[in-house]
């Protein structure tokens, strides 16, 4: 039986016109995606059963011995990013001692949350993991990827806080939400990660290059227009620069100092 490389894909906005581009234009006969949330990607590229997949940089940064990284590409922002958004009743620094609810999803997202309140403006929250942080009766409450997208307008009154912009105004450094990550004991399938190297170079280009068709195809037209589709994409950074690393290197610094759970 031929040997094919698994790649994990999450089925988020912010990916799609990757994933849309390397079905539409690159040979994936040698492939297999299999979809999941951030936090089910993490533990399957943990458990060895998807070869390489976008995946939190907080998994990553736990793991950096038991992972590699394709050089060049990640999902990072400088300035707001739409799609990570905490929605709160008061001020961040009113949020002293509160609790808030997070998603489930996505680890990063949370360490964010929390390197930004603790780390920069010095608070103690209560952080509640739920499936559905909306429906939680919190002062303030974190969504991300799809959910953050759709709700970004609706506010019912409450406070709107980009994390990314946060992120940005505070460190003046991009914030690299997801890198893609491949198992170092890749063993026979290298010649294939070496192969996917070149196809996602090649699929990010052309998606790039062609944002405003692939919107059109975006399940995301239901809750946004085209345009803004678009718009929500070239608020993301695919690359992966030297000023991204540092960044990163903040973020891990930061984790390292609340003592939140990093192998180093």
């Amino acid at each position: 039986m031929e040997e094919r490389l698994i790649i994990g894909e999450i089925p988020y906005a912010n990916l799609f016109p990757i994933f849309h581009t390397l079905r539409k234009e690159i040979d994936c006969s040698a492939y297999t995606f299999r979809q999941g949330v951030p936090s089910r990607l993490n533990r399957m590229l943990r458990e060895g059963e998807v070869d390489l997949s976008p995946s939190s940089s907080i998994e990553y940064l736990r793991n950096p011995s038991l992972y590699g990284i394709i050089e060049g590409h990640s999902i990072s922002s400088r300035g707001p990013v739409w799609s990570i958004l905490l929605f709160s009743r008061k001020p961040l620094e009113a949020l002293e001692g509160a609790a808030i609810s997070v998603t489930s999803q996505s680890e990063t997202s949370v360490g964010l949350l929390r390197v930004i309140m603790e780390k920069f403006h010095g608070i103690g929250c209560e952080y509640r993991v739920s499936e559905s942080p909306e429906t939680e009766k919190t002062e303030a409450y974190l969504l991300i990827g799809d959910d953050a997208l759709k709700r970004r307008g609706q506010t019912g009154g409450m406070m709107v806080f980009d994390l990314g912009e946060v992120w940005y105004r505070l460190t003046g450094l991009p914030f690299v939400f997801a890198l893609w990550v491949f198992r170092r004991e890749i063993g026979t399938k290298k010649g294939l990660l070496d192969r996917f190297r070149k196809d996602l170079d090649e699929a990010r280009e052309k998606a790039l290059r062609d944002l405003r068709s692939i919107a059109s195809c975006s399940p995301l037209r239901s809750h946004m227009t085209e345009e803004e589709i678009v718009s929500y994409w070239r608020l993301i950074d695919y690359g992966l620069s030297e000023e991204n690393k540092k960044g990163l290197e903040l973020f891990r610094a930061s984790l390292s100092e609340l003592s939140y759970g990093l192998n180093s």
